[in-house]
Formats: C-alpha cells, structure tokens, sequence
C-alpha cells in the first residue's frame, strides 16, 4: 500500500471526530451529505475558537442543520489569502507555508500544519488509486512542467510536482522549468531532447504541470521537423494550472489532448486535467469524460456574480469551494475569483456518482498573478 494511504489522524479526535469520521472515507466519489454538514460544524467551531478572525466573521451564526445551510455558510475570498496571513495553529505547528504565485505580484500565503498536510496528500493518493495510477511495477520517467526546487522556493506547484512523484517508482526527473541560478527558464530544447530520450528508453512517462509548456513543447518538436514519437502507453499526463497570460496562443482541451495522442502516442484516458489551489488544497480531476467531479471531502456551490445568492445547476458564477478538512487556517470555506458552473452527475455518464464542474475563466480583470501567470510570462518570447 501507498504510504500516503495510511491512517492519520486529527489535531484533537473529540473536537474533530466528524471530520475525521468524514476524511476517513476511502472512496474517492461519495457524498455523505449528513457527515459532511457535521464535519463542516466541526471545523466551525475549531476556527472560531482559535482564530479572532473566523470568529468575527461567523459571528453568531448558527449550527448547520442540513446540506441546504451550506449556502449560508460564511466564507473567505481567496484574495484574503493575498492580502492576510491568518492561521488557527501555533506557529510550531505549521508544517509547509505554501504561496501561490511566481516571484512578484500578490501570494496568498497559506499555512499548513501535519494533519491538513497530510489529508491533503492522502486525498490525492486516493484519486490516484481510483483511477489506477498507483504502480510501482516498474521505474517511471518523469518530465514536470514545475519550478525546479531550489533553496527556500515554497510555491505551492513546486511542492505538488515533488510530490505526485510518489505514485511510480523514479527513474529519472526532469523539469521543464530548471532553476538557472538566477532564476527559472521554460526550456522548450531541452523538453524535447527530454522526450526523444524518453521514447528511446520505452519506460512508462508521466507528464505533470502546466499545459502551456507542453504545448509549445509540441510545437517546438513540429517546428524542427521532428516526427511523432511512440511513448510507452502506460505513460501518463495529468495537467495543473491554465493558461491565463497567454490566452492569445491557447489551443482548446481537445485539441490538445489530440496533439498529445498524436505526437506522443498517449491514449486519450491517460491525459487529464486538473484543478485547484493553494487556498483550497483539495485535489480535483478529471473523470474520463474529462469532466472535474466533486470528491468524497468536499462540495461546490456557484454563487451569482451579482448578489452571491447559490445558482442552480448550469449557471455560471463564482466558485466556491467547501471542505471541512483544513485545521491550519479558516479556509474550510473559500470563495473563488473563477466562474464556474456546476453539472448533475448524471450529465456526464461516467458512472461517477457526484456532481461535476467547468471551470469558464477568470471573472474580471485583476494584477493578481496565480503561479500559472507568472510561469506563462516565461513564455513569451519564447514559443
């Protein structure tokens, strides 16, 4: 067994006994609606016990009786996180600050302490065993789309690159964003000297980070006249992050799932997307209709964009992001600056018994720079 996929457990088991009850649940996608209301009430009641903040903001709200009161749940927007540095731990007790941008611009600064670390990895330990991507059969090379850790580097994806490669045993790594001393560079020659290696070994790849990089990666192999390569079709690519500042060269999703197929000879269903983020660090991917379904450990809502009231199924408005499980900070309830959408699970027809969202973009114009911006900016010039 994966060792992401042991027990852990919460900061105080009485305190926190739903939400332990409710992060213990092994399958990926089930909604315990009556568990989840009761974890929320949890995690609640810790914040506001140990952060002045969340106790201002949840005032004297009352309990959650059902799931229907989550819409009233109070919530924290994401660009708090930019602004603020708030935390419900001690300041031993942080195990990973996180941020969430490149090396200017706004960062949310997020705090992690052992046990939301930890959830959090097991959450995608569990995905991963879902969809079959735990093998340690034999040694994977890895190409990461990712910062290239370097002393003091506590970015968010710089971390989950690391870590996404304990699923497959390590053969090599390499990264698509080297730490040049000065700096990070996206290095489109080396991306594809990378792969025509890769292909000549025959071991499995997997591919993790941002889709523009691979993208122009492609480009750069169609440009120099070099022919489609056969990877090994155990390989594997699981994106994070958009493409935000360089919408002007964005190929849509199909298409560049087909280029994929086509110049790498990865299958379709061994190339996802997925979502997320440092201020709600719970994981989302794609199901293999290529829709993001809402794992066992959270919920969504989408609220207007005009009176933040909930919209039913279909309508587009602001993410909102819920889950119980973070001890660290009073995020357990986060709402987004992206517009979405949110899909009954049977519109998809994967089988996947929860619903699913789309992620339509960002909502306005903001200087605010997510770790997608700040590595797409590298990029130019360079494609």
């Amino acid at each position: 067994m994966n060792r992401y996929l042991g027990p852990i457990t919460v900061p105080d088991p009485t305190a926190l006994a739903d939400v332990q009850r409710l992060c213990d649940v092994a399958e990926a996608y089930t909604h315990d609606d009556d568990l989840f209301v009761r974890a929320m009430n949890d995690s609640n009641a810790w914040h506001a016990k140990l952060s002045p903040f969340y106790a201002s903001l949840l005032g004297d709200q009352p309990r959650l009786e059902s799931v229907e009161d989550l819409a009233d749940q109070p919530f924290v927007h994401a660009n708090f996180f930019k602004m603020h540095e708030t935390v419900s731990v001690s300041k031993q007790d942080i195990a990973l600050h996180a941020t969430s941008s490149g090396t200017t611009g706004q960062k949310s600064q997020m705090f992690f302490d052992g046990w939301t670390l930890r959830a959090g990895q097991r959450m995608v330990a569990r995905l991963f065993e879902h969809n079959g991507w735990i093998d340690d059969s034999e040694p994977v090379n890895y190409l990461l789309y990712h910062y290239q850790p370097k002393p003091g580097l506590n970015l968010g994806t710089s971390f989950t690159g690391q870590f996404t490669c304990e699923f497959a045993p390590v053969r090599s790594v390499e990264y698509g964003l080297p730490n040049t001393g000065s700096g990070h560079e996206f290095d489109p020659f080396g991306c594809v000297r990378t792969l025509l290696r890769f292909a000549e070994e025959g071991a499995p790849v997997r591919v993790f980070g941002f889709p523009a990089f691979l993208s122009f990666t492609l480009d750069r192999m169609r440009d120099m006249g070099i022919p489609p390569v056969r990877l090994s079709p155990k390989s594997l690519v699981l994106f994070g992050g958009g493409w935000k500042g360089n919408a002007d060269k964005q190929v849509s999703k199909p298409e560049l799932f087909q280029r994929i197929a086509d110049q790498l000879g990865i299958p379709d269903e061994r190339i996802r997307d997925g979502f997320g983020s440092v201020e709600h660090s719970v994981p989302y991917f794609e199901c293999v209709r290529h829709n993001l379904h809402v794992p066992s450990w959270s919920r969504v809502l989408i609220r207007s964009v005009r009176t933040l009231e909930p919209l039913p199924f279909g309508e587009k408005g602001y993410l909102q992001f819920l889950s119980p499980y973070i001890t660290s900070a009073p995020a357990q309830s986060v709402l987004m600056g992206d517009l979405a959408s949110l899909h009954p699970a049977q519109e998809c027809g994967c089988g996947l018994a929860t619903p699913w969202f789309v992620v339509h973009g960002r909502a306005g114009v903001s200087r605010n720079r997510s770790c997608a911006v700040a590595a797409a900016e590298m990029l130019k010039g360079r494609s």
